[in-house]
């Protein structure tokens, strides 16, 4: 095997649903929060333009960068949600936020070129800019401030290698969203630095509990450096149908068009019918959906009060908490010593029959990160068995 490869971590989220499968086929009922995905079904009027597209023959390649009146949506969509300008020429469609991301990483990082992500961040940030040759530098946010980036804390991290930095609002896994000042300040440093592009990971934008949603590329000085990655999966409970896109100036597009036409070409045409059809059909959905996580999410906190040692917060966005378990770290249970995040993960999967994910994936070690992306039933079963497992550690 390449060297690329067998430095490449397995994605952890998979990892554990895969686990959880497989004890699920042994009989056991167990519950999973590992995934980062909607419970929700795609809506009927996504799913009907699609049958629409198959019966009028949208069966043949598509543009690699999308088809024009999907580009044109999503720069509709970026004037009226977020103020940006737009053209179709900013924009490329791909297989899904996550090969957006890999697109722009890919055009902009050299070998040895440092990509500042702030932490916790989402397991694939790490090892995509791995994958481009690029020096992962992970910047820690803390607890007491939802685990966001500080513009100090950026200002120390950037040296001359420093290509890009990487982060996300609606953050996976915190949950955390950044406030427009918040965003300005980290701008006020990148002023100063103009070999710096950001990669703005917004694929959580609708799942938003604060209101309005704020973004980088609203900000004036650096807005030609900022690439906003946007998609489907989440706001529209659309994961299969591997739909997102990214927002860039006109250079840095024709690059990612021109590395998507060697990799993947034109995402499905099927696909990207109901995308337009979901844009066109406006937010009644993602704000339904939305209110939805927001219930679960207090549920979720009030269960999780109950639980000793758990350190938690509130999270802003997105589906996910994050809590700090290290309080069980070295307690033992049967002759097993919890030693980690991982261990802890392990044993809430092989007792409790809940599958989590362990922080060590999101660059944070101490952490596990649960989706509330499930049934009030099935949240509240969840908490109720973690809670009785981890009576048993001493």
């Amino acid at each position: 095997m390449s060297d690329r490869i067998l430095a490449l971590a397995e994605s952890q989220t998979i990892a554990m649903a895969k686990k959880a499968r497989e004890l699920a086929a042994q009989g056991h009922d167990v519950i999973n929060l590992s995934f980062g995905e909607p419970d929700f079904q795609t809506p009927d009027y996504i799913k009907e333009a699609a049958k629409q597209a198959i019966d009028e023959g949208f069966t043949f390649y598509t543009p690699v960068a999308g088809y024009p009146e999907l580009r044109q949506e999503i720069a509709d969509k970026f004037k009226r949600d977020n103020n940006l300008n737009y053209k179709p020429e900013n924009i490329v469609v791909s297989t899904g936020a996550k090969q957006s991301i890999a697109n722009a990483v890919l055009c902009l990082v050299n070998p040895g070129d440092e990509v500042i992500i702030f932490s916790p961040y989402w397991v694939s940030y790490e090892e995509i800019v791995k994958l481009a040759e690029g020096v992962p530098v992970p910047v820690m946010g803390r607890l007491e401030n939802d685990y966001k980036v500080t513009a100090e804390q950026l200002e120390k991290a950037i040296t001359t290698n420093t290509k890009i930095v990487l982060y996300s609002s609606p953050c996976n896994p915190t949950g955390a969203v950044y406030s427009t000042e918040e965003l300005q300040a980290l701008a006020k440093v990148l002023e100063k630095h103009p070999q710096v592009h950001v990669i703005a990971d917004e694929i959580y934008e609708y799942i938003n509990f604060e209101g309005g949603h704020a973004s980088m590329a609203g900000i004036a000085a650096i807005r030609d450096r900022v690439i906003t990655i946007n998609g489907f999966s989440k706001g529209y409970a659309m994961t299969g149908w591997r739909v997102g896109y990214l927002a860039a100036s006109k250079e840095i597009a024709a690059a990612c068009d021109k590395m998507q036409s060697q990799i993947t070409s034109g995402t499905c045409s099927i696909a990207q019918k109901a995308a337009t059809a979901a844009l066109k059909g406006g937010k009644a959905a993602p704000e339904e959906m939305a209110a939805a996580y927001r219930r679960r999410r207090d549920l979720v906190l009030q269960l999780m009060n109950e639980i000793p040692g758990f350190q938690t917060y509130v999270p802003s966005g997105a589906f996910y908490i994050f809590p700090d378990v290290s309080h069980y770290f070295g307690k033992r249970y049967q002759g097993q010593t919890i030693s980690s995040a991982l261990d802890l993960s392990l044993f809430l999967l092989t007792d409790a029959h809940v599958a989590v994910v362990s922080g060590e994936a999101f660059g944070a070690g101490q952490c596990i990160r649960f989706s509330f992306a499930a049934s009030d039933e099935k949240l509240t079963e969840a908490l109720r068995r973690i809670k009785n497992s981890l009576a048993k550690l001493n």
